[in-house]
């Protein structure tokens, strides 16, 4: 009996062993591809950045267009965005049956709100704006760290990212309750994006924020910003349900998410930061950083440091001017201080009314760009923009420095090892270890780091000897069964206390025994998952894999060996996985322990083609490049229309064009536009724009 019990035992043993070993390996692989996306996505966007920076404009009107192109319209004034965005015109037919907002926001509003998405009802678009515009007016009013003390709640709950599945808000609030006087709740960034429902997220969040602003706090993600939205399917989600209003519930989004606060404090001891911590984070600046500056955190701007060295001097009575090499004097900085013009005659009013405007305008713009406020952001003064003339004498930042914080604090993640390097797996922020985190904690008489920005098996994990805690908060995240969601709860006493979920309406209602087959069968269905994904990601290389595999394979037999294969695929691919353990799912055994990399590549050239009917030369190309394609089409199209006009075709072949050192005219740029135009209405869709990338391919 005893021997029967042992062999029972092992045989348990190693059977839930390979189960982890399993489920370990396919996260893997999918937190590999997720990062390697992440790291395209950035340098997708660095590439724009390059382009613009050496692009010189032949025309006003080419430099206005690739402004609104690429900076995203930043040059919205207030009162243009009001106007823009004027919900108040907007009428609410009698047909719509959907929920009704009126202001102040009212507990009723709420409930009604979760009940209408429960039933997939849609909010009207008027109401929409309206609850963003209250939302943007409130958001100006909060510091850069929100503080929240567990005095006057009985705990505080903190969630992770969401990423726009709504099942999984439900389901804390089933489990906890809504958000009221006695309960408060820290939403920690990435509200949006990958999932179906980010937009119903973001207008129940809004809607809590509003009617219990003490008791609500918003942090800003990284997949707060608009250029993540584009590539991520946010954007995309916005403008099909609203293809009316669309734009401009993306603009006035695209406005509020560079108000949201960047940092969480609870009682001074509980620091609450999407992402992480660097060498260089500094809570000081970030508490007097105008937040809003940073609408697209991708686009780090370098600050001209001879333009504020300029600025400093003119404050304190100084002047520099340089001579150029021929001995003349250099013209003065546009950032000076503007000196008015020789008053008129008091006679005339008329012409002393017009001196004393534009005199006064001048002394304003000149202030503005003091205080490095651009005419996009605020004229109004809020908390987190207000500069005294006694700042001028304390620490002066870079823009540089300011969005470097930033990035940091939305991008980071933590690492065993010492020390602070760059994060290069996500391509945005670093990796920080233990001791940067206990010289942070020791240096603001911290206790520990609550931080999202990474999925976790169990929906929550502690790093760094329980100083910094990972709370994800999206269950499911790449695939049914991957993951528990969490969030934790802080009392008094500032001990974490843990609830892990799953959304899974079906495993709720099996016994036991049934769930613990389902469990198996889960975990089969997530690893075929991960493994169709990673032989997508195989079949997009394949060029490049035959040429690694040639270099093992001198005499061109066209086999190498498996140890090779791993060696070679790892080269190609750069994502960090243990192929060798891999290698049973990916590649058929043999005898002599040699692969025919030929016959592997055609089987995962065949098994892709029975899903889209195009050769395979050509598929892979488009399997390569599809994200970037998508990100570049929305890019290009700054309507958000789903359609590229022949005016933005136009700008942006000239900016390539530019880069590439290619000479067009303006008739043979028109003859290409037309070309790609297969039904030759006037604009070209996403289709047509694969189609024409399709056929540029096929005739090289």
């Amino acid at each position: 009996a005893f021997k029967a019990a042992i062999l029972i035992q092992q045989w348990y043993r190693r059977y839930v062993a390979r189960l982890e070993m399993r489920r370990r390996c396919t996260w893997r692989i999918f937190q590999s591809i997720e990062y390697a996306c992440e790291q395209d996505q950035i340098k997708l966007h660095n590439f724009f950045s390059y382009l613009i920076e050496h692009f010189t404009p032949s025309s006003s009107k080419e430099r206005d267009f690739i402004s609104r192109m690429f900076i995203s319209g930043e040059s919205f004034k207030e009162a243009e965005l009001e106007k823009y965005c004027d919900y108040e015109s907007m009428e609410v037919p009698d047909s719509y049956t959907g929920p009704r907002l009126s202001f102040p926001l009212l507990p009723d509003h709420a409930t009604a709100l979760l009940e209408a998405f429960k039933q997939k009802q849609q909010l009207h678009a008027r109401y929409v704006l309206n609850l963003l515009h209250e939302t943007r007016k409130h958001l100006k009013q909060l510091p850069n760290i929100s503080h929240v003390s567990t005095c006057y709640s009985e705990e505080v709950t903190v969630c992770g990212d969401l990423h726009g599945q709504l099942d999984d808000l439900f389901l804390i609030f089933y489990k906890n309750g809504l958000p009221s006087p006695s309960k408060s709740y820290v939403f920690n960034g990435d509200f949006v994006d990958r999932g179906k429902q980010s937009l119903e997220i973001l207008i129940v969040l809004f809607t809590f924020l509003l009617i219990y602003p003490k008791e609500v706090h918003l942090n800003r993600g990284n997949h707060e910003d608009h250029m993540v939205n584009l590539r991520y399917g946010f954007t995309k989600e916005v403008m099909q349900k609203y293809k009316v209003h669309g734009k401009k519930i993306l603009k006035m989004i695209q406005n509020v998410f560079c108000w949201l606060p960047l940092a969480t404090l609870i009682d001074q001891k509980v620091l609450i930061i999407h992402g992480g911590i660097s060498d260089t984070t500094d809570l000081d600046m970030l508490e007097k950083i105008h937040r809003n500056k940073f609408i697209s955190v991708l686009r780090g701007k370098k600050r001209k440091e001879s333009n504020r060295n300029v600025e400093i001097q003119e404050i304190n009575g100084e002047s520099k001017v340089e001579a150029d090499p021929a001995g003349n004097e250099a013209a003065p900085s546009l950032s000076s201080q503007p000196q008015p013009a020789q008053a008129p005659s008091m006679a005339n009013r008329l012409e002393f009314s017009k001196w004393v405007r534009q005199t006064v305008q001048e002394q304003i713009e000149w202030c503005r760009r003091l205080a490095d406020i651009s005419e996009s952001e605020e004229e109004e003064l809020t908390s987190s923009s207000v500069v005294s003339l006694t700042d001028l004498d304390g620490p002066r930042w870079t823009r540089q420095e300011e969005w470097k914080q930033i990035l940091d604090i939305l991008w980071s993640d933590p690492m065993p090892q010492e020390g602070c390097i760059v994060n290069t797996v996500r391509g945005g922020g670093c990796y920080f270890g233990p001791d940067v985190t206990g010289k942070i904690l020791e240096k603001y008489n911290l206790q520990f780091l609550i931080r999202s920005h990474e999925c976790k098996p169990e929906g929550y994990e502690f790093c760094h000897n329980r100083k910094v805690l990972t709370i994800f908060s999206a269950s499911n995240y790449y695939e049914i069964g991957s993951n528990r969601g969490a969030y934790v709860k802080l009392g008094p006493d500032l001990v974490p206390h843990f609830v892990q979920y799953q959304a899974n309406k079906m495993a709720h209602t099996l016994t036991m025994t049934q769930r613990q087959g389902f469990l198996v069968a889960l975990i089969s269905r997530v690893e075929e998952s991960a493994f169709r994904a990673l032989r997508e990601k195989l079949f997009a290389h394949t060029s490049a894999l035959i040429s690694a595999f040639k270099a093992y394979d001198k005499d061109n037999t066209g086999r190498i060996t498996l140890s090779n294969w791993a060696t070679a695929v790892e080269s190609v691919l750069h994502l960090g996985l243990p192929w060798r353990m891999l290698r049973p799912q990916l590649v058929r055994s043999t005898a002599d322990g040699m692969l025919e990399y030929k016959s592997w590549l055609d089987d995962l050239a065949m098994e892709q083609r029975s899903q889209e009917h195009i050769q395979s030369s050509l598929l892979e190309v488009i399997y390569r490049n599809r994200s970037n394609l998508e990100t570049i089409f929305r890019i290009i199209d700054r309507d958000h229309s789903g359609l590229i006009s022949f005016e933005e075709f136009h700008q942006t072949w000239k900016l390539f064009s530019s880069h590439m050192n290619i000479e067009l005219t303006d008739d043979g740029i028109n003859d290409l536009v037309r070309s790609i135009d297969f039904n030759k209405d006037g604009n070209i869709d996403f289709n047509e724009f694969l189609e024409a990338f399709r056929l540029v391919k096929q005739s090289q």
